[in-house]
């Protein structure tokens, strides 16, 4: 072998040599920047340790970094961006709620975002009236607005496959507190709701149900009614008691609250007769039996009160003038009396509606 073809051996081994140690060097600070992005915390929150991050439903991985930047949480966007590319979390956004904790790194902040990780929110309801307060308060806990939730509530052909129509839906509302994933549609909020129905009314309650003759519906019809007629809780069996003795003597209930939602005024204090010959379904002072459906969402106590009424004979009652509640009577004459005594009290006082 010539001299000349050795230098030129020797030549092409140092360029080898020096590219390969290159790509090792390369290799190396790319080994060097992964441990960097992978282990470095990226999130920095300040006075507080942990706070949400609320990702909308259909929004794209440029739209969370909008978010973040927002936020002013991140320290280190191309490690957050590295890392999301690395992991496939750009074609992989899940809409929700996510816990940001302070000194999270990237990794730890994409696998939480990827993996949908969400933390819940806490659903509180109770004291309610009507469908449209109900989503408004909901709304303020969940992704669909009240809008979306009442649209929900009232759809006709949605409800009836739930087993209720327009009127006895407000039964399946059971007040409590649910836990929910933030981006809750109003058509997966009714079927959790029909879920939690259907848990309440276990076998005890409804064997209970069964036992007055009531169905459930039948029994939230009765407890909204009982609920708006006395703020006193120790009342609501015994108030209970009275409409369940009415209505097995085939009495009309002749129940104010009943007259208030036929009007849509619950404020009013003195039902006079003009309310109580409005036609309507509602109107107990004109029809027998049960309104078509509950006047509110009844609370469980009130329902667990008509469940559990008191047995006893009283037929009428009329308000105190003396205090909070009721006094009850068994005959018509003595209501009359007491009836008598509370119109003179709102006379002195001048309210007249």
């Amino acid at each position: 072998m010539s001299i000349h073809k050795n230098q030129r051996l020797l030549g092409m081994s140092k360029r080898k040599l020096i590219i390969l140690s290159l790509v090792a060097a390369i290799i190396i600070a790319a080994g060097v920047y992964a441990l960097h992005v992978l282990y470095k915390p990226v999130v920095s929150i300040k006075n507080a340790d942990k706070e949400y991050l609320y990702i909308p439903t259909g929004a794209t991985f440029d739209e969370v970094c909008q978010l973040l930047e927002l936020k002013g949480w991140l320290t280190d966007e191309v490690a957050f961006a590295t890392m999301a590319e690395f992991m496939k979390y750009k074609d992989k956004v899940k809409a929700g709620r996510y816990e940001i904790t302070d000194g999270m790194t990237a990794r730890e902040l994409v696998r939480r975002l990827r993996g949908g990780q969400q933390a819940p929110v806490n659903v509180t309801f109770n004291n309610i009236r009507l469908l449209p307060q109900l989503a408004g308060v909901v709304s303020h806990d969940i992704e669909a607005d009240s809008a979306e939730l009442l649209a929900a509530m009232t759809d006709e052909d949605a409800i009836a496959e739930l087993g209720f129509n327009k009127y006895t839906i407000p039964a399946m509302f059971i007040p409590n507190t649910y836990q929910f994933m933030w981006n809750t549609s109003g058509e997966k909020w009714m079927s959790r709701m029909n879920t939690e129905y259907k848990k309440f009314w276990n076998e005890e309650r409804l064997h209970k149900a069964d036992s007055i003759g009531f169905t459930p519906i039948e029994v939230s019809i009765v407890a909204s009614i009982v609920e708006e007629e006395t703020n006193l809780k120790d009342e609501y069996p015994i108030v209970a008691g009275l409409y369940l003795n009415r209505l097995r003597k085939g009495m009309k209930l002749q129940a104010c609250p009943t007259i208030k939602y036929t009007i849509g005024d619950f404020t009013v204090r003195r039902v006079i007769d003009a309310y109580t010959r409005i036609d309507s379904p509602y109107n107990t002072y004109m029809y027998k039996g049960l309104p078509p459906g509950p006047i509110r969402i009844p609370s469980i106590v009130c329902i667990d009160a008509v469940l559990n009424a008191t047995n006893h004979d009283y037929l009428f009652m009329c308000a105190k003038t003396d205090g909070p509640g009721n006094t009850f009577a068994r005959t018509y004459a003595e209501h009359s009396r007491n009836a008598k005594k509370y119109q003179e009290y709102l006379n002195k006082r001048n309210i007249y509606r």
